[in-house]
This record gives structure tokens, C-alpha cells and sequence, in this order.
């Protein structure tokens, strides 16, 4: 029986919270850009939104490669078939949608004709000719995932806090 108690590493526990910073502050700043009038505010949250997309995508790149060489402690033997399937397929979402939203944002955008500058750092090259009917449809298409990515957040969440606080099995201190 493995040690499911084993802490996750001081680099895999800090991609995790610092991925976790940055969807907590992306995610409500595209839902306030799109929902406010133009101006500077919203520029400038498009230009946050943009930027943290991006270093999400390459972030999540780096973190795959990096559990692939340094797999997680198994989930306790006492938790319940259907909870271990839903934790895995879960996880199977995050990450990708942390791979595949971020180029979709970055493909819509260039579609759209606007330039991404990574928090004036460097501009992401265009990716595709400029179209507004396929920036429309494939903004539509990242809303929608980013809405089931928020779903799925919240329930990763809620997931954690109730094996951390009711279950009290360890699955949440190995995080922390």
C-alpha cells in the first residue's frame, strides 16, 4: 500500500498554486471585460487576460512534462471507485483546458485582428488571417469552455476541501 500522505514536491505543489493564482484573477477578469463598456479598464483586462492565458498554456506545458517524470501518490484506498474516476477525469480536463483555451483565445484573437502582448514583454505572432465570423464563432467557443472550466474549478475545489475537511484523509495536505 502506498504512502497516499506523500506530500507532492515543493516545484509540483508551487506550478499548482501559482496556476491556481492566475486562474483565480484570469477568469473573473474575462468575465468583467466582456460585460463592461470599452475604455482603458477593459483594454487593460483584455491585455491581463491575454497575457496570463498564455503563460497558463506554457505554464501547464512544463507542469505535464514535469508529472510525467514525477507521478503523484496514489488516492487512498478508501475512496470510492467513482470518486477516484472523477478526480482523474477531472484532472484530464484542467489540464486541458489550460492547454487547448489559451490557443483558442490566442487563435480567436488573431482571427479578430488584435495583437496579444504578454504583459508587454513580447507580442505572440499571429496565427491566422484575419476573420471576424471565425473570431466570433471561436470566442463563443472559449466562452462556453471556460465556463465548463470554472464548473470544474469549483468543483476540484469543493472536492478538496471536502477530503480535507470532513474526509480528513490526507488527499488535501498532500497539496499543501
Amino acid at each position: 500500500m502506498a504512502d497516499v500522505n506523500e506530500r507532492y514536491s515543493l516545484i509540483a505543489r508551487s506550478i499548482h498554486w501559482l496556476t491556481a493564482l492566475m486562474v483565480l484573477t484570469m477568469v473573473p477578469a474575462g468575465l468583467i471585460m466582456i460585460r463592461i463598456g470599452g475604455g482603458s479598464l477593459q483594454n487593460q483586462l483584455f491585455d491581463f487576460h491575454r497575457s496570463v492565458g498564455i503563460v497558463l498554456m506554457v505554464l501547464t506545458v512544463l507542469r505535464l512534462a514535469y508529472r510525467l517524470t514525477h507521478p503523484p501518490a496514489p488516492l487512498p484506498d478508501s475512496m470510492p471507485g467513482w470518486q477516484k474516476f472523477a478526480a482523474k477525469a477531472t484532472h484530464v480536463f484542467l489540464y486541458g483546458f489550460l492547454l487547448v483555451n489559451p490557443f483558442l483565445g490566442w487563435l480567436a484573437t488573431s482571427a479578430y485582428g488584435a495583437k496579444i502582448s504578454v504583459f508587454g514583454l513580447f507580442t505572440m505572432p499571429e496565427i491566422i488571417a484575419k476573420d471576424r465570423v471565425l473570431s466570433e464563432q471561436l470566442f463563443q467557443i472559449h466562452l462556453v469552455l471556460g465556463l465548463l472550466f470554472t464548473a470544474a474549478v469549483l468543483m476540484h475545489i469543493g472536492a478538496a476541501l471536502y477530503h480535507g475537511l470532513i474526509r480528513r484523509d490526507g488527499v488535501l495536505s498532500r497539496m499543501i
